[in-house]
């Protein structure tokens, strides 16, 4: 333990790390740049705060104050000790609805505030695309602004008052009249008002630099609002008294689509006469693909009007859209309509960061180049915004640079990511040049270097280029008043590091490292992959139930290190090899990995698509490669194994009635590694393609050739319709085979013909037809099952995932020659074909095949039965989409059969917890069921009477079993259930 650590133990209440893991947390924020802490503290008062800032100012250790860590420009970063108030300086102090203001910390994020305004018809005007994650701290220190600035001004227009501690422990409260200011500030002030007063440019969006202009007499001299935006190195925030606005009882989101960005950027400032709450722009090369709701043109403007009534706020939407010289509009007064439009705009800030085409200046990075904030937020006058852009994009194109600009075009703040090579010394070379020629381009056209985000160690340096040497060094004069021993976020917005330095690119390895995944969109590069994440944080958004999966275990726990964040972080800084020093062996990594439920939520609700579950197997895979591992891997990770032998043995009688002896069940889940609190499952009696084969056999006899039997040909030959093929998942052939009995009787009743994957790897080709085959390939022929090697690729066992995988597609051959689809009823076994199959087995084209032929059940029945109407069954139905069905495969079908057959109400979103091996995995049932009562156990509590519970995985349908008593269905069980009666197919199975 450093003498640092020590001393600051003995008198912190709160939390002190010196750890790697803590450390590494917090060498990042959203920005380019990177900075190694010696410790992370976070205080529990602001006692605890004045107590690290004695420690630090006697040691001459620099303290830095951090949020939700999301700034763009570096400000959150630092060497010396972070301050995270996001742990337990995150309350909402008091709020005063007749006064209209709240008491917060700064460690509250901002959506805490909106909900607990909202019953009072007030929210907190400025509103970042970061609102789930941000805090109000860190909106203070940046002077954040977000979309309805045009509306209701910067976070400096809602501070009242502050609570501030300096770094010589003086607690200020800085507010009007000079309230709260250090000794000497007022003198440096008075010293230089002709400065102060024609120093400054007036635009709505000037963040850059001190508000020092706040402190003039005929502006109220407000300490607390010149202090915002001052970044953290001025003093540390402890408390804020904010302004609260009236809040619209009803929106109209009026969505203006033009030919191009320029006419978009044109159009904006002639809206702002009208009175809308928002006038944001983007153009059609931040809209994902296949992106539906927008109207016709190649940008748009996204423009809110409000009004007591929704046909108030209607009628000043169609007023805006008649103002406006449009290509196409849309108004939209549906709240959920308008946010999944809104989303579109609030995730740009991340899929700005891959720009489709050629990755060549930037190795890795596959089939999108990398873009980099940098001039992330430069604002100008909002009349000159479509000059400002059209020139920008010229500057962009002599340096053979892109980007995708968006932003708060009525305020004249364009946010834009572009395509930097920041890995080698030429384009590091280009990313300087290039910015400080953008520079002199925002101050020509009476710009600010920062509009939003604050100038951090990313625009710092070039502010001599927009205020002159003379303010710049008020600046540093001024930070010396509050700060005279210089520990307070040094190197940020005054005497800064060269905007070039401490990037977080240059730690990482220079060539591939040696990986089983493919990662076909990173270029095959596990370092391209880890670089996906920038920081937005999308993951640390634990709140409002929604449709989204991501992240579980951090909804749970709170804690970095468990969001998909943090764990990406840690995967950085194991590649960089400075903090986790032990490579694929480290400890680090392999904890904060432990409680991902490799749900694949990230791969979709994350804006740059990190696919977290895929990293963790690849970490598993190098962790124990040549080691003993845990004992769930053997059990569960090898589940296709023993399933099998006690189905060749017919021994599953016997293990349920083991399973059902306390001690000997208990003894088994300890030697299997599995949860004392979980029960095991009980296996079907007779295994999914038993029942197949006997009931085969009873309409005609065995007629597959030599050694193949007829439960391999197709089946149903009197139906009339076209082949699928059924795949019998590990779950569906031993634990629920009631959902395959049903989903036969389903796709039958649609006109289709069902067969099962062959059983038989042959040696040889197929002769003749493509279907016979000469006695010699048939005597050689192997016997075997299909799997999708799930188990054995989320616990990172992927040399047997890949053997598994190849016996698979030998098996599947046959089925390849065929147009025949192939129909998976567990999402998860479908997910993994659909994607884990071809990115592991990447070099064998016939698994990219066999991945673009698997259909759920509801995609088969709508393309190859399309004129198939299932059984009316009107009953509200519940339940969650299973996370995997959400990630990877899309619910759309699914959605579209439920409506058909009358099932109404919305399932819920998240996890359910239990995640294949996951939630029955030792030491984590707790985090399982807390992840499970988030939203699928109320959603069921609270199902309306008669309603049908739905849970199309496995896993879903134990967990609401085992904690709830709640017995969950497949889709195809309940559409089953409603076809007229047919022959008894039920042979005693067991449905677990």
């Amino acid at each position: 333990m450093t003498d640092l650590e020590a001393a600051l133990r003995r008198v912190v209440r709160g939390e002190v790390a010196f750890d790697a893991t803590s450390r590494a947390l917090t060498t990042m924020d959203a920005s380019n740049y990177r900075r190694v802490p010696l410790g992370v503290v976070a205080p529990r008062d602001e006692d605890d705060v004045a107590a690290v800032l004695e420690v630090c100012r006697e040691r001459g250790t620099p303290v830095v104050a951090r949020g939700g860590g999301t700034s763009v420009a570096g400000q959150a970063t630092g060497t010396g000790v972070v301050l995270d108030f996001t742990r337990h300086m995150n309350r909402l102090v008091s709020l005063d609805p007749e006064a209209r203001t709240a008491v917060v910390q700064p460690g509250l994020v901002l959506d805490r505030l909106q909900e607990a305004a909202a019953p009072y018809g007030l929210r907190f005007g400025p509103d970042p695309s970061t609102h789930s994650r941000c805090t109000l701290g860190g909106m203070i220190g940046n002077n954040s602004c977000g979309s309805h600035s045009v509306a209701w001004g910067t976070t400096a227009d809602s501070v009242r008052e502050l609570r501030v501690v300096t770094a010589r422990g003086r607690r200020l409260r800085p507010g009007r009249g000079w309230a709260g200011a250090p000794d000497g500030l007022r003198a440096l002030v008075d010293g230089d008002l002709a400065l102060l007063r024609t120093g400054f440019p007036e635009l709505p969006r000037r963040i850059s630099g001190y508000a020092l202009d706040a402190l003039l007499p005929e502006n109220g001299a407000d300490v607390a609002r010149s202090f915002c935006g001052s970044e953290g190195t001025l003093g540390v925030l402890t408390e804020a008294v904010v302004r609260l606005v009236e809040a619209p009882r009803a929106r109209a989101l009026a969505v203006l689509g033009y030919a191009d960005e320029g006419a978009a950027a044109d159009a904006a400032a002639g809206l702002l006469p009208l009175g809308p709450l928002t006038v944001e722009g983007m153009a059609a090369d931040l809209v994902p693909p296949g992106t539906s709701g927008l109207p016709r043109g190649g940008a748009w403007l996204f423009v809110e009007a409000g009004g007591a009534s929704r046909d108030e706020a209607h009628a000043r939407a169609r007023t805006i859209v008649r103002a406006a010289d449009v290509v196409d509009a849309r108004v939209v007064t549906d709240p959920a309509g308008q946010r999944e439009l809104w989303r579109i705009r609030e995730d740009a800030s991340g899929t700005a960061t891959r720009i489709p085409g050629d990755p060549s200046r930037h190795p890795g990075a596959g089939g999108a180049a990398e873009a980099w904030p940098g001039w992330e937020d430069c604002a100008v006058p909002p009349a000159r915004l479509g000059a400002y852009l059209r020139d920008f994009r010229g500057l962009l194109a002599e340096h053979g640079l892109r980007g995708a600009p968006y932003g708060h075009f009525g305020d004249g703040c364009i946010h834009v990511r572009i395509d930097f090579d920041l890995l080698t010394p030429a384009g590091i070379g280009r990313f300087r040049r290039f910015s400080q020629e953008v520079a002199e381009l925002v101050v020509a056209h009476g710009g600010s270097l920062s509009g939003e985000h604050g100038d951090g160690q990313a625009r710092a340096e070039l502010l001599p280029r927009m205020y002159g040497p003379e303010l710049v060094a008020l600046f540093e004069r001024v930070k010396d008043a509050w700060d005279p021993d210089g520990v307070l976020n040094p190197g940020m917005l005054v005497r800064p590091a060269p905007l070039d330095s401490n990037l977080r690119f240059s730690v990482l390895p220079r060539e591939p490292v040696d990986v089983a995944f493919g990662y076909p969109s990173d270029g095959g590069d596990f370092s391209a992959a880890v670089r996906r994440c920038v920081g937005v944080a999308k993951c640390r958004t634990a709140t409002a139930p929604g449709a989204g999966v991501m992240c579980p275990s951090f909804r749970v726990t709170g804690r970095e290190e468990h969001s998909t964040r943090g764990r990406a972080r840690l995967l950085h800084e194991m590649l960089a090899g400075e903090l986790v020093t032990d490579g694929w062996r480290s400890t680090e990594v392999r904890d904060a990995l432990d409680l991902c439920l490799s749900c694949k939520g990230c791969r979709s609700d994350c804006p740059v698509e990190v696919d977290m579950a895929t990293y963790k197997a690849e970490f598993l895979y190098h962790h124990y490669r040549g080691r003993r591992r845990p004992a769930a891997h053997y059990s569960m990770g090898r589940l296709p194994v023993w399933l099998r032998w006690v189905s060749r043995l017919r021994a599953a009688a016997l293990v349920n009635a083991l399973a059902s002896v306390g001690p000997l069940a208990g003894l088994a889940k300890r030697l299997g590694g599995i949860a004392a609190e979980r029960d095991v499952p009980r296996l079907a009696r007779r295994t999914f393609t038993g029942w197949w084969r006997a009931r085969n056999a009873a309409v005609r006899p065995a007629s597959g050739a030599a050694g193949e039997p007829a439960s391999d040909a197709a089946s149903g030959a009197a139906q009339g319709g076209g082949p699928v093929v059924l795949w019998p998942d590990t779950f569906t052939e031993h634990l629920s085979p009631s959902v395959g009995r049903a989903a036969v009787r389903v796709l039958e009743a649609a006109g289709l013909r069902v067969t099962l994957p062959p059983t038989l790897r042959m040696r040889g080709r197929p002769v003749g037809d493509g279907r016979s085959r000469s006695a010699f390939t048939l005597l050689t022929a192997r016997r075997g099952r299909v799997c999708c090697g799930l188990t054995y690729v989320s616990t990172g066992q992927l040399d047997l995932a890949r053997g598994v995988l190849r016996r698979t597609l030998d098996l599947m051959e046959p089925v390849l020659e065929t147009a025949a689809p192939v129909v998976v009823l567990e999402p998860s076994c479908a997910a993994a074909l659909r994607t884990d199959l071809p990115e592991l087995l990447h070099d064998d084209p016939r698994a990219a095949r066999l991945a673009a032929r698997v259909l759920t059940f509801a995609e088969v029945l709508e393309r190859h039965a399309p004129g198939w109407i299932p059984p009316r069954l009107d009953r509200p139905a519940v339940g969650q989409t299973h996370c995997h069905q959400h990630a990877v495969l899309g619910d759309a079908a699914e959605r579209r059969l439920r409506e058909a057959a009358g099932l109404t109400g919305e399932l819920s979103g998240g996890c359910c917890g239990l995640a294949g091996d996951f939630g029955f995995g030792r030491g984590r049932f707790q985090v399982s069921a807390a992840c499970a009562q988030e939203q699928l156990l109320p959603a069921v509590r609270d199902a309306p009477e008669g309603a049908v519970v739905l849970a199309d995985g496995y896993s879903c349908r134990t967990q609401l079993e085992q904690l709830a008593g709640v017995r969950g269905n497949h889709l195809a069980e309940v559409l089953a259930a409603g076809l007229a009666a047919g022959p008894e197919d039920a042979d005693g199975s067991t449905r677990a």
